[in-house]
């Protein structure tokens, strides 16, 4: 399979915008724009422009039906999650997956649910991947 070509970084309310997205799968700007004001005050010609960045960018899709644009993500939420993750390990710890852990635990800690999980994760991640 081809590796994807890398796509432009994502600003913060652009990232918040493809949150949303990925929640609902396929949405439209003015739904998009109403669960958005729910959070905080913006303009709808706002929600519009970052929606259309971002299919310009190549992190949306756009498809006509009716008079109606409806927009769904170009991008799986783990494969961007990942790379995000991956670049904010690089840069900010050295990659050390360690380091990171360790900074989480420090200042926010985990509750006994949250370390369960986290402990399942780290043991699949450390068996042989077929």
């Amino acid at each position: 399979m081809p590796k994807r070509p890398a796509l432009p970084r994502l600003s913060e309310a652009q990232l918040e915008l493809m949150h949303l997205i990925w929640e609902v799968d396929e949405t439209t700007v003015g739904e998009v724009w109403k669960r958005l004001s729910a959070r905080r005050r913006v303009a709808r010609n706002t929600v519009l422009t970052l929606m259309e960045r971002l299919v310009k960018k190549g992190w949306l899709e756009r498809r006509a039906e009716g008079h109606v644009y409806r927009y769904s993500a170009a991008v799986p939420r783990q494969a961007t999650l990942g790379r995000l993750v991956q670049r904010f390990v690089d840069t900010a710890f050295g990659g050390s997956a360690e380091g990171l852990v360790a900074a989480l635990l420090d200042e926010r800690g985990v509750t006994a649910v949250e370390a369960e999980r986290i402990r399942k994760l780290i043991d699949k991640s450390r068996r042989p991947k077929s």
